[in-house]
């Protein structure tokens, strides 16, 4: 399954500082609906992301009836990306 969908980082201060961008809602729901196929456990789906040029795979964590894309430092950095910024975002559910 790839999606391409464009979103807003946020920032979760929490223990653990990190950032997220949602997936929309109509993708999340098709997400969804494969979920049993793609998790490894608690939810989470592997996948493979692109923002601008750079490429990295992650899980996507469910939240709220959504699906959070987590955006590891080193795409943050390469990406010169920073909190409340707008990205374009192109994944693929590995099954």
């Amino acid at each position: 399954m790839n999606i391409e969908f464009s979103g807003k980082i946020i920032f979760w201060r929490g223990p653990s500082p990190f950032y997220f961008v949602a997936v929309p809602a109509k993708q999340s729901r098709e997400i969804k609906a494969i979920s049993k196929l793609a998790t490894y456990g608690w939810g989470v789906i592997p996948v493979h992301v692109q923002i601008g040029k750079t490429q990295f795979t992650t899980s996507l964590f469910p939240k709220d009836g959504k699906y959070l894309v987590p955006i590891k430092a080193i795409v943050r950095k390469a990406e010169k990306i920073d909190k409340r910024d707008m990205v374009s975002v192109r994944l693929v559910v590995r099954l």
